[in-house]
């Protein structure tokens, strides 16, 4: 008669598999510090703005990114219509709502800046806020520091921009350092 009991290989994949398991759960979740949606929304941003000071160069029109607390929009001044409009038209240039559990913080002149969310049922287009950033046709933009945080935690990423466009990134794993 056998007995009922779990042999040593048996035991060894049991501890294998957990292991495995917990390897792959500090990965995801990032011993550095590092937060990958932080980063990747980050660059996003860094990169469409960029590409939209050099589009203002190129075609001279004023250019503008609207911000609310947890979405973004790249908008164009329409001269003729004397208002900003949305460059829906556009995919790369869509509004976009940041992953859940992410918002936006926005200095201008070192001093925070109140963010408040657009009611878009109410809101013609008339009536809709001119962006908080805005990049001219000369390619000069309003110099700024929009910082991503992850609700709940210590973690942030942050695109800072000056006057003449150049603009530099913070990834959620560097510490930033102040002057």
């Amino acid at each position: 008669m056998r007995s009922k009991g779990f042999t040593l290989v048996e035991i060894l994949v049991v501890v294998v598999i957990v292991a495995i398991m917990v390897s792959l759960a500090v990965l995801s979740i990032g011993v550095t510090g590092r937060d990958s949606q932080l980063d990747e929304e980050s660059r996003r941003i860094e990169g469409l703005v960029g590409l939209l000071h050099e589009r203002a160069l190129f075609e001279g029109r004023d250019f503008g990114l609207r911000i609310e607390p947890s979405a973004y929009e790249f908008v164009v001044y329409e001269p003729r219509r004397e208002r900003w409009m949305p460059l829906d038209q556009e995919h790369e240039f869509r509004r976009r709502n940041l992953p859940k559990g992410l918002s936006f913080q926005l200095e201008l002149d070192s001093q925070i800046v109140v963010i408040k969310d657009l009611d878009r049922a109410v809101a013609s287009d008339k009536a809709r806020p001119g962006p908080q950033l805005a990049i001219a046709a000369s390619g000069e933009g309003t110099p700024f520091r929009l910082t991503l945080l992850r609700d709940g935690t210590q973690a942030k990423a942050s695109v800072q921009g000056d006057a003449l466009g150049k603009l530099t990134r913070t990834s959620s794993d560097q510490r930033e350092k102040r002057t």
